[in-house]
Parts: C-alpha cells; sequence; structure tokens
C-alpha cells in the first residue's frame, strides 16, 4: 500500500466516518487525509457496521441524527462486541445539548465534536482518543 505519510505522522491510522451527510462526509475525509491518516466513510449505521467488522478502525467519527439506526445505537452495537469495544467513538452532532453528551456517554462514546467542526478540531479529536498505535 502506497503511503504519503511523513515521518511524523502515525502510521496506518484508520479512521471511520459515518454520517448522512455527504458534505460532512467528504469534509471530514479530506481533513483526515491532510493529517496523514487513513479514511473509511459509512452513510448510515448499517454500512457503518459492516465496515467496522471489515477493517476494525482506530477511531470513529459517528453522527447522532441518521436513517434507519441511529448514531446512539450504532455506537452501542460497536460497543457491546467484544472485538470493537476499546475503539474510541466521537459522536457528532450540530446540537451542542448536555442531554446529547451525557447520552452519548451512556453508549460509551469518548466524546463529542459538534458540527460544523474545524480541520483542527478534527484533528486534535483524533489525536487525543485514536487508540495507541
Amino acid at each position: 500500500m502506497l503511503s504519503n505519510q511523513g515521518p511524523a505522522d502515525p502510521p496506518g491510522v484508520t479512521v471511520l466516518v459515518i454520517d448522512d451527510s455527504n458534505t460532512i462526509r467528504r469534509s471530514a475525509e479530506i481533513f483526515l487525509k491532510q493529517g496523514g491518516y487513513s479514511v473509511l466513510l459509512a452513510e448510515d449505521g448499517f454500512d457503518a457496521l459492516a465496515k467496522v467488522n471489515d477493517h476494525d478502525p482506530d477511531l470513529i467519527f459517528c453522527d447522532i441524527l441518521m436513517p434507519r439506526l441511529d448514531g446512539y445505537q450504532t455506537c452501542a452495537i460497536i460497543k457491546r462486541n467484544a472485538k470493537f469495544a476499546t475503539v474510541p467513538v466521537i459522536m457528532l452532532s450540530s446540537k451542542d445539548g448536555l442531554f446529547d453528551k451525557a447520552r452519548g456517554r451512556m453508549v460509551g462514546s469518548e466524546a463529542y465534536l459538534t458540527k460544523p467542526f474545524t480541520k483542527d478540531q478534527l484533528l486534535q479529536a483524533v489525536e487525543q482518543h485514536r487508540r495507541p498505535g
């Protein structure tokens, strides 16, 4: 696999972004790739569960409001699987409410990022929460 990572970049860190908004997915993908990370994209919880199983990402960003399977349900399913229980999940939401943050913690998320996020906020969240390589 070819890589354009510099010597300071973490080797082989894979980040999964789950969001039903194409704009958010693409923005996150661009920011993360600029940070030297491998990126997987999923547009809903069902798509995400298959990708988690196939690729075992090092960190997951998960939107809360999605059709079919919302972010809380998706996070809870990932965390209930012993193989993926240690994968950090960061909830994404356009709402910055205490209830949303508390509910995210209840299903096992490590952190909460409010949309729209900046490149710096996104990369800082990855650095703080990704599994050690």
